[in-house]
């Protein structure tokens, strides 16, 4: 059925489940969460054992991979990230998924290779990262406690998320920018053309290729599988085959084949073409070129036997098979059930039997009426699809008053309202019905809202409405989140807050994603490019105690920086410590805090090790606020507006002259071709060209600004640049400040309250700064700056450049210091899983 193989005196010691059985082991059903389609190399699929040549489909949550037409057949077993209303455990037991694992890979218990690039062998616990063979984990302790990482993972028993009707990509905020077809359409096309991948169309003459269809879903859908078989061949081996390529198991008795015009053929008729044109009513199916068509169908049974699954059970796989006739009913199922889960005691009228679907995208629960007979319904899914019935699980559920909460996040509104205004913006733009939608939060100065709503269909409408509603020429956008309960996270975790920029470095981001959703709770790892860090941070806001995990540029940082400061005394753990994960081209807060110059595809469990280990320190940011006396250039219709003065936040440090011209150069050359910009050595590149074009130009900047600092006026030595630093690291990794002690200053640090200030007189100066040959001009280190252009001057803060038009800046220390995390100097402590 799947491909398996195995010597025949290792027959006794298999412990692998063939994959026509792996519904009826999985323990809490779990849809998958599939982006698009992609290759993967050296990787097997889950279903058929084979290797992924051809376009596959990956779940982005836990380590399944699987052929576009054998989606189908794989069972919603992925992790429980959430409680969702539906069989919560509080306790976690070890999620096994087989294969795929590197060649390198040793067994946890026995210490031999489990690993293969050959074929799908050894597994692995997707919470603890346990490795072992398949018949060493079975003598492992179920209870999984998350291992090396435990301090870092958000606890799935501490996350809720009631999801009906979302798409598990929603679910986790995973942008489907890359999401081309919609799912119905490559579905229907990945079965029909990958099925044929396994059987060409046979020409050897004494074989025949037939379609198979399990059901009138099939049909409605024209998904069907292809099988060959000898030409003459006796209807049961035809069943047989037929049942196998929809990884079915049950006895080939109890089914029988219809030709597609519903022609039942006699038990043992046999099927062969050659004598095919006696038999008037079949000649008319076989015809030379096309492949005959066959519906598997079940035969009726008067009784059978079901196996009905108690919901309440928090541990292990119990259920208690039934026997059913044409009598039986939900109703008398229940009644029939409950003695033998010893709750005779209690009134029927409690209880409900549940249909469970578990299919991989979805798993889909229908209450059934108790008036209606079982077999009737049994046989209704057996006429939809074969392969449904087999990965379909009746549960005894407990009626309880359910409670329907989606919380949605809705960015992108005007800032600065009240409440009320903000409700009224929603009636008008998404017609919110406000009797089941509410306002939980408010984020004024982001201009976002909180919602939280008591009905699926309400949630999905306004979700969907809002990606195409615009608000003051503003794209809303919105995003599903999960309520986090704190009062349940262990006392010693402190949950990782993730966020990627998936634009920064290359390109990167993405990979990194993918990664560590896969290590953590996806719940704890955003995508800053869909709503940007303000969800991360809501999500997070009552949680004791967290760190956070930056990935892109220093520019992405500074974002998440300001943010955090903005929504500071909203969160329970105020001053959470922060630690980059380098992706940009610059990374010089990256360097000083020796995160390193930039991420070169480093293994991202030892990045989240590091994390763990990382020192906190205290970093100093500034505040600069830009007022323009003049107006700036190109005014509407001649009548000149001063503009209002700006603030901006700093980390690292702000230049003006030479220094933020050449950067606001190379940030044109990237708006006007993004894609070239995709590798750190291109984009370098890019600033040496820049440059060069700039090295005959003299500017007398000195001329042009006067500084002061701390209150006291500064001459200017002749210069083209200013820069002020406040950390020892400038225009990827240099050392503007220079290494020499002078007893006119400090010595610089981080978090000393003090800003350097520096002068280069050129190009070639900044080269052979950055060469490591000379050092800046020190011109002053100081506290409170005010400098007054007399011209319009290129500007820059932390990388972001733009011309500023005459008037004063003043530069001054911002609030409180920021928590950093410096990664720890001592080797890695050996800890055990």
């Amino acid at each position: 059925v799947c491909n398996f193989m195995s010597h025949e005196k290792c027959l006794k010691n298999v412990k692998i489940p063939c994959s026509c059985i792996a519904p009826s082991l999985v323990r809490v059903p779990v849809a998958h969460c599939f982006g698009p389609p992609g290759l993967y190399k050296r990787k097997f699929c889950a279903v058929c054992r084979k290797s992924l040549e051809s376009p596959a489909f990956r779940c982005e949550v836990c380590e399944l991979h699987v052929h576009t037409d054998c989606v189908l057949f794989a069972c919603s077993d992925c992790r429980q990230c959430h409680q969702d209303g539906h069989l919560d455990h509080d306790t976690y037991h070890h999620h096994w998924r087989e294969g795929n694992l590197s060649s390198s890979a040793r067994c946890e218990f026995c210490k031999k290779t489990c690993g293969s690039s050959e074929v799908l062998s050894g597994m692995r616990c997707e919470w603890c990262g346990i490795l072992a063979h398949a018949a060493c984990c079975v003598i492992v302790p179920p209870e999984c406690t998350f291992g090396r990482l435990r301090n870092m993972i958000l606890p799935p028993s501490c996350v809720q998320l009631f999801s009906r009707n979302f798409s598990k990509l929603h679910c986790f905020r995973i942008s489907e920018n890359l999401q081309t077809e919609s799912d119905e359409d490559d579905d229907v096309d990945g079965s029909t053309q990958g099925s044929t991948k396994d059987i060409q169309i046979s020409t050897d003459s004494s074989k025949q290729t037939l379609k198979i269809f399990d059901g009138n879903d099939a049909v409605k859908r024209n998904q069907f599988r292809l099988i060959s078989v000898p030409r003459i061949a006796k209807n049961e081996e035809v069943v047989e085959a037929a049942l196998r390529a929809y990884y079915i198991n049950d006895d080939q008795q109890e089914y029988e084949l219809q030709t597609f015009t519903q022609q039942v053929l006699l038990s043992d008729d046999v099927i062969n073409r050659n004598d095919a044109a006696e038999d008037s009513n079949l000649g008319s199916v076989f015809r030379e070129s096309v492949p005959e068509a066959w519906i598997i169908r079940a035969k009726p049974k008067d009784e059978e036997v079901i196996r009905i699954y108690p919901a309440w059970l928090k541990v292990g796989m119990a259920y208690v098979s039934l026997r059913v006739n044409k009598d039986s009913t939900v109703q008398s199922v229940i009644k029939e059930v409950l003695p033998l889960l010893g709750r005779q005691t209690e009134c029927l009228q409690n209880f409900k039997l549940v249909e469970v679907l578990m299919g991989s995208k979805q798993v889909q629960r229908m209450v059934l009426d108790n008036q209606e007979p079982i077999l009737n319904r049994l046989k209704d899914i057996r006429k939809t699809s074969i392969r449904q019935m087999n990965q379909t699980r009746f549960y005894i559920v407990e009626n309880s008053k359910s409670i329907v909460q989606v919380n949605l996040f809705v960015g992108g509104l005007p800032p600065q309202l009240s409440p009320e205004e903000y409700t009224n913006i929603l009636k008008e733009e998404l017609a919110i019905k406000t009797n089941v939608v509410s306002v939980s939060h408010v984020y004024q100065a982001q201009g976002a809202v909180v919602l939280q709503i008591s009905c699926f269909s309400e949630a999905e409408r306004i979700y969907m409405l809002v990606k195409d509603t615009v608000v003051n020429d503003k794209p809303l956008n919105a995003v599903v989140i999960p309520a986090v309960m704190a009062s349940k996270i262990p006392q010693n975790c402190c949950p990782l807050l993730v966020f990627v920029n998936p634009k920064s470095g290359g390109l990167k981001g993405r990979d990194l994603l993918y990664s560590f959703r896969k290590l953590l709770n996806p719940h704890q790892v955003f995508e800053l490019t869909n709503g940007g860090p303000l969800p991360g941070f809501h999500t997070f806001s009552k949680v004791p105690s967290f760190r956070v995990l930056v990935c892109g540029g220093d520019g992405t940082v500074g974002w998440v920086l300001g943010a955090l400061e903005e929504i500071r005394h909203k969160l329970v753990c105020s001053e959470p410590s922060v630690a980059i994960l380098p992706l940009g081209t610059g990374n010089d807060l990256g360097r000083v805090l020796r995160w390193g110059a930039g991420y070169s595809g480093e293994d991202p469990y030892s990045i989240l090790v590091s994390v763990d280990e990382a020192d906190d320190v205290l970093m100093d940011r500034w505040t600069i606020l830009l007022d323009a006396e003049e107006p700036a250039e190109g005014a509407e219709n001649g009548i000149a507006e001063p503009e209002p003065p700006k603030i901006v936040q700093m980390n690292n440090y702000c230049g003006l002259g030479i220094d933020a011209e050449l950067s606001l150069d190379f940030h044109h050359a990237r708006e006007e071709e993004p894609g070239k910009f995709n590798s750190r050595f291109h984009n370098k590149g890019v600033y040496v060209k820049v440059g060069l074009q700039k090295i005959s130009h003299t500017r007398n900047l000195h001329k042009d600004i006067k500084l002061q600092v701390d209150q006291h006026e500064v001459e200017l030595p002749s210069i083209e640049g200013l820069i002020f630093i406040n950390i020892p690291s400038w225009g990827s990794g240099a050392d503007l400040w220079g290494s020499e002690s002078d007893n006119r200053f400090e010595k610089p640090r981080i978090d000393d309250g003090l800003l350097e200030v520096v002068g280069v007189t050129g190009v070639v100066h900044m080269g052979q700064v950055q060469g490591g040959f000379r050092s800046g001009i020190r011109i002053a280190q100081g506290s409170y700056f005010r400098v007054t252009l007399l011209k319009p001057i290129p500007v820059q803060v932390d990388g972001e450049p733009w011309i500023q038009a005459p008037g004063q800046i003043i530069i001054s220390a911002a609030g409180p210091k920021v928590h950093m995390l410096k990664k720890s100097k001592q080797k890695q402590k050996k800890t055990g899983s």
